[in-house]
């Protein structure tokens, strides 16, 4: 197996489920009573809090609205699109 199909194999189901953790992240913003040390909540809070401090340090939250898994979410979509995507760069190697 090359090297672009192994990247291929291995990225695309990291971007899919970090994907998905951020779309809950995104709906667990409407709840802050959420305790997110407590399953099943910690099973999306620890992969996705290490990328959101930093954001958050940059983007603090607007009226109170945390919208850092939002920008989180677009990131990893578009690099989803940029490199495995139809026209993505390991596809054209």
């Amino acid at each position: 197996m090359d090297t672009p199909t192994l990247l291929m194999w291995t990225l695309g189901p990291l971007f899919a489920v970090m994907s998905v953790l951020f779309v809950f992240r995104i709906v667990l913003t409407w709840y802050p009573q959420v305790e997110f040390g407590r399953f099943p909540w910690s099973l999306v809070y620890w992969p996705t809090e290490p990328l959101l401090i930093p954001t958050r340090k940059l983007i603090p939250p607007i009226g109170g609205v945390d919208i850092t898994p939002i920008i989180w979410f677009g990131l990893v979509s578009l690099g989803r699109e940029l490199l495995l995507g139809q026209q993505g760069l390991l596809r054209m190697i």
